[in-house]
């Protein structure tokens, strides 16, 4: 149970990564449209810049979200199939 638990609690930790990575993404992006509107060009590219590196982490951490939900549900399936002593 302990080693379940452990993976619940780090998928959680990558869950509140993604979920903050997710909203900086979606605020940034509303700052790219505000600038296009603005054609505030310099600052545009240095935005568009953050914009497509926090795209990276963010499909990065959603890989390792979808590895940690893996872990966790074969070490449940693990612990419901081994017999305690």
């Amino acid at each position: 149970m302990n080693h379940f638990n452990r993976l619940v609690s780090e998928q959680m930790v990558t869950m509140e990564k993604l979920l903050y990575l997710q909203a900086e993404l979606e605020r940034c992006q509303e700052i790219e449209e505000e600038l296009q509107n603005l054609q505030n060009e310099t600052e545009l590219e240095s935005i568009q810049i953050d914009i497509d590196q926090m795209k990276k982490e963010l499909k990065e951490i959603q890989l390792m979200f979808e590895r940690q939900t893996e872990e966790v549900i074969n070490s449940y399936r693990e612990m419901i199939l081994t017999p305690t002593l």
